[in-house]
């Protein structure tokens, strides 16, 4: 009988410390500094008349620091919120202006928030993973150049131009590599899908589907 009574005291302490270190497994937050490269796979819609036909537009590249805060759902399951400094753009001629040279610049912030799957084991020192994230595009700071009023407003006071902010899905592969107990190299392979419109002081305005690739690596610190 005492033996009995023994061995489920133990089986029940047993049972609250995995409890208990699965809960704090569960609480665990993590913070990752790192480099974030913006690549626009841009998809340009006609600038409104009065233009030349088939005025397109395409956007530069541009890389940033970010910051991210991770929060550890379960052994699998985490959220994770991406910030980071601005990145400036710049706006291009496509198109039938193909070659005019930049026409405008401008400067956005992208905030995600991603639910993403882990594999492997908590414990396992290489671990992959997919997220999904919702996207939000705040753009501003936008500048014409003088290659821009000479295209729509030639002769005139400079054209200005502002950019409609947007929401957009954004798939995510990445893998988390160990160092040691808190300390761990983080790397990401983003693509969002974002939808944007121009406007010109002239009252013209073009459609632009920016749907950028996003590499970035960091180190983070496990809480």
């Amino acid at each position: 009988m005492k033996k009995t009574l023994t061995s489920a005291l133990m089986l029940t302490a047993l049972a609250l410390v995995s409890n208990a270190a699965l809960a704090q497994e569960a609480g665990t937050m993590a913070v990752k500094l790192g480099y974030n490269q913006i690549i626009p796979e841009v998809s340009s819609g006609d600038l409104s008349a009065p233009s030349l036909p088939g005025t397109k537009i395409d956007v530069k590249e541009a890389g940033a620091l970010i910051l991210t805060l991770n929060y550890t759902y379960s052994s699998n399951l985490a959220f994770e919120f991406y910030a980071g400094l601005p990145y400036e753009h710049e706006i291009v001629g496509d198109g039938a202006i193909k070659g005019v040279g930049k026409i405008a610049s401008v400067k956005q912030v992208s905030p995600t928030l991603f639910a993403q799957y882990r594999f492997f084991d908590k414990e396992a020192t290489f671990r992959p993973y997919v997220g999904l994230g919702l996207t939000y595009g705040y753009f501003y700071g936008e500048e014409g150049s003088g290659n821009l009023t000479a295209l729509t407003n030639p002769g005139g006071e400079p054209t200005l131009l502002e950019v409609d902010d947007a929401w957009g899905i954004s798939p995510q592969v990445g893998a988390a590599v160990k160092i040691d107990r808190n300390w761990f190299v983080d790397m990401s392979v983003i693509k969002s899908f974002i939808e944007t419109t121009s406007h010109l002081s002239t009252g013209q305005s073009i459609k632009t589907k920016l749907d950028p690739m996003a590499i970035n690596i960091g180190v983070g610190y496990r809480f």
